[in-house]
């Protein structure tokens, strides 16, 4: 019964820590086989309904839940945990929480580890160095995950590549360290060339570039593969223009580009710049497709909502989330998971922020 109904209060089980007990008469123990007697099942039964496997039909499972409600019961997870050798938790590292992809990922992540019955414990490291991942590992350890997955956005500080415990089973997602981990990623430079083809298919002569910060993964890889498909289409590689991910950047950004008249068509690193873009535009008198072509990056909720409706290359969050846990998992199983990197691939959502260039 719920507690907001009248139901008793709950009586405090004995403190065992340090030898002292809570004062207070002790609450009687409930065992398994109280909760299967009560519920007229097997043990064996409530043992597969309290550990969530598949086997038990719905109204048995139904019938012990109600049971266990009824007793109190709960399931004693560190006694389970020691018979199993597992935690059912898996930990995830990342050092910002600001971005829309980390953020994406995360909820990603945790919805594919729910799937398989697990939890997640969400560690996030302060700054990019060696000695916050170390840290960050050992505080998982104590806390009792049974696998790591760390979303390495940016690049370290103080190495060029992540040394992780080689006794820790782990996935990176979003990282260029495929050599040495398993890594699972978007295919960055599959979308980015996808949206510069399409703008150079429209008819624009090249394409500008509104970058990402310098230690972002992601972002490196966008410009890479933007230089590169504009310097295999033997077009002219404008000066790269920088922001930070976020709307405001894109907006001063985009002021530096409305001055620029050869300025036809914008690729932008993600649809937040792209959105500060617009208005900066906007405010400077160049319309958007007529006299400017802009692309972003992720398909935001929000991207078909712009004024235009952004042209943008969608990222497939839920799968990347899903191969991180399905990956680690495997590492977990000892299932041959070689190092290198999984890509997942990208689609170009055509809206009306995109045109063939205006006629002169």
């Amino acid at each position: 019964m719920d507690a907001t109904h009248g139901s008793p209060p709950r009586v405090p089980a004995p403190a065992v820590s340090g030898g002292r007990r809570s004062a207070g008469p002790a609450r009687p123990s409930v065992s398994m086989a109280d909760v299967a007697r009560l519920a007229g099942v097997s043990s064996q039964t409530v043992s597969r309904v309290s550990n969530g496997y598949a086997g038990v039909n719905e109204e048995t499972r139904q019938q012990v839940l109600a049971a266990m409600r009824e007793l109190g019961y709960r399931p004693n997870s560190a006694a389970r945990a020691l018979k199993r050798g597992e935690f059912r938790t898996l930990g995830v590292i990342t050092f910002s929480l600001s971005t829309t992809g980390n953020v994406r990922t995360l909820e990603a992540i945790a919805t594919a580890a729910a799937a398989e019955g697990y939890a997640v414990t969400l560690l996030q490291a302060t700054v990019p160095t060696q000695d916050e991942v170390r840290g960050a590992f050992s505080r998982l350890e104590e806390l009792a995950v049974d696998a790591v997955i760390v979303i390495m956005e940016v690049h370290l500080l103080d190495a060029a590549t992540i040394n992780i415990p080689p006794h820790v089973q782990v996935v990176v997602a979003d990282s260029d360290a495929g050599e040495r981990y398993t890594v699972v990623d978007t295919d960055q430079a599959g979308g980015t060339r996808t949206a510069v083809e399409h703008l150079l298919g429209l008819g624009h002569e090249t394409v500008w570039h509104l970058a990402g910060p310098e230690d972002s993964y992601a972002a490196q890889r966008r410009t890479d593969a933007w230089q590169a498909t504009l310097t295999e289409a033997g077009r002219p590689v404008p000066p790269l223009v920088r922001g930070d991910w976020s709307a405001e950047s894109g907006y001063r950004a985009g002021l530096e580009l409305a001055a620029r008249e050869e300025c036809t068509a914008v690729f932008t690193a993600n649809d937040q710049m792209a959105l500060g873009l617009l208005r900066a535009l906007h405010e400077c008198g160049r319309r958007v497709p007529e006299d400017v072509s802009v692309i972003g990056f992720d398909d935001i909720a929000e991207a078909s909502s712009f004024q235009p409706p952004l042209t943008t290359v969608h990222q497939d969050f839920a799968e990347v989330g899903r191969l991180c846990v399905q990956a680690v998992l495997r590492k977990m199983r000892h299932d041959a998971t070689p190092h290198g990197t999984t890509l997942v691939p990208t689609r170009l959502m055509v809206r009306a922020s995109t045109a063939a260039p205006r006629a002169d």
